[in-house]
């Protein structure tokens, strides 16, 4: 059984995928965050000196920068625990939680409060439930303080547009949005942000990555020679639905369970994990992709009960023509790979690691191999969610610029285009999908706890899957 009582199949990969989230709503490690884009230049060295020297110039004549969490899951959790890293670095506190789960909240509560104490200073009237406690959490707070929006993907939009017309600064989860439709929301939100002068980190955390930042200056000095095609893949164990019974055509029930296997819900698995290995493609690239070759299926006997497929394979292409391939798969008992390379005319280089980590070589030639490497940066000295962080506060204390939000949401884009190239089996542009009308829920603005589920399984549990020619998404 899976997690909220729900039937999985499951290998143990996914086992230790499920063991992560339950280690990090219950201890809460910190373990950090997320980005930047074309030159991949950042407030690293800022963030890291920054600490016992800076201005009071955020939130109030405390010099306490107060956080408020819209969205009580694990992930939730562990940005939180991601913020209270940088306490070193100023005073900062949980203020505000909101979620439509009483339970869950209540639960994140005494799990943060037991690991991190006074830092949690979220009284019982400062705890909000309901599809509008996002707003009482947000209006608790003042300018320079932070909004925590980690809810599922499908409400992200309206959570960023309230805190950026609040004149709150955002922390925004990945995915940012389903579809098309909410992702041009937030960009609408950013271009806000950024003249009010609201600063607004996005879950990208490799972007903060010194080490990563290290290897872009050696390619874009020529290092390597001229860059020819970046792949990336995320390769692991099975992630299928069992039968959820009555609760699958349960508008509430489906956000338990939905957030890696309903498209509406949380973007389908292969936008959810996906987009990190993209983003890395495109931070590479120095620039977006202007279309998307996609292909895609299930495993020859699947009883998966969930909207995903089983295998992407991906080709982008940028436009001077040079290629970026992406593969996602789950399955059993095949080989299983989390890692980005970059190949260029003299040597390849590795970009990233099991789990995001900064796993960064140059190698002699173009074997991928540890006994070819020619080159290594310095280890980071955090994790890249806690460099995130790092970068995002001190972005606050000392009032310097910070908005992610255009970056995030055109990787998301380039995500989006990926994931319909593949349910489509075509080739599918940006163009195409930037200017898209689709959404999966169209109404997102009125929802409630007895909404309707946008999506509806069949008599035997079944929710509609992609099928080419049968799909539609864009």
């Amino acid at each position: 059984m899976g997690s909220n009582g729900y039937p999985w199949i499951e290998d143990p990969v996914n086992k230790r995928d499920l063991c992560r989230k339950v280690l990090a709503m219950k201890d809460l490690s910190l373990h950090g965050n997320r980005r930047q884009f074309l030159t991949g230049t950042s407030a690293l060295a800022l963030g890291a000196a920054v600490a016992g020297q800076v201005p009071a110039v955020h939130a109030g004549e405390d010099n306490t920068i107060r956080l408020a969490l819209i969205g009580c899951g694990g992930r939730g959790a562990g940005a939180v625990g991601d913020a209270l890293s940088t306490r070193d670095m100023g005073p900062i506190k949980l203020w505000a939680m909101a979620d439509i789960d009483q339970e869950r909240m209540e639960a994140c509560y005494k799990a943060l409060r037991e690991k991190f104490g006074d830092d949690i200073d979220v009284s019982p009237e400062r705890r909000f439930t309901g599809f509008d406690g996002y707003k009482k959490a947000i209006d608790l707070l003042r300018p320079g303080d932070i909004a925590m929006c980690t809810t599922r993907a499908y409400i992200r939009p309206l959570h960023v547009e309230y805190a950026v017309s609040r004149g709150i600064n955002v922390f925004m989860e990945k995915p940012f949005a389903p579809d098309p439709v909410g992702l041009r929301r937030l960009l609408k939100a950013g271009e806000e942000a950024e003249k009010k002068g609201v600063k607004i980190a996005a879950g990208l955390q490799c972007r903060h990555s010194p080490a990563r930042a290290a290897l872009i200056e050696k390619i874009n000095s020529g290092e390597l020679g001229e860059l020819i095609c970046v792949r990336a893949n995320r390769l692991g164990g099975r992630s299928w639905l069992g039968n959820v019974g009555p609760k699958a055509n349960s508008f509430l029930e489906q956000l338990k369970f939905g957030r890696i296997h309903l498209f509406w819900v949380g973007s389908g698995h292969f936008a959810d994990y996906l987009i990190h290995q993209i983003d890395e493609c495109c931070w590479l690239m120095g620039s977006w992709p202007v279309s998307c070759h996609g292909m895609g299926g299930r495993e020859v006997g699947s009883t998966d009960r969930g909207q995903n497929l089983d295998i992407y394979s991906l080709e982008y292409t940028f436009a001077d023509g040079r290629k970026a391939f992406c593969g996602f798969r789950r399955a059993l008992n095949a080989h299983n790979e989390f890692a980005t390379f970059v190949h260029c005319s003299k040597k390849a280089g590795q970009f990233s690691g099991d789990v995001h980590a900064a796993t960064v070589h140059i190698f002699k030639d173009q074997r991928i191999d540890k006994n070819n490497i020619e080159w290594s940066p310095t280890p980071d000295q955090y994790s890249p969610w806690v460099y995130e962080w790092r970068d995002f506060i001190t972005s606050i204390r000392t009032d310097r610029p910070h908005n992610e939000c255009k970056r995030a949401v055109y990787s998301d884009f380039a995500t989006l285009m990926g994931r319909a190239a593949a349910h489509y089996n075509r080739i599918v542009t940006w163009d195409e999908v930037f200017n898209s009308q689709f959404q999966f829920c169209n109404n997102l603005d009125q929802l409630n706890y007895d909404s309707p589920p946008p999506v509806t399984a069949d008599e035997n549990g079944y929710f509609p899957a992609p099928v080419a020619g049968q799909w539609t998404e864009l």
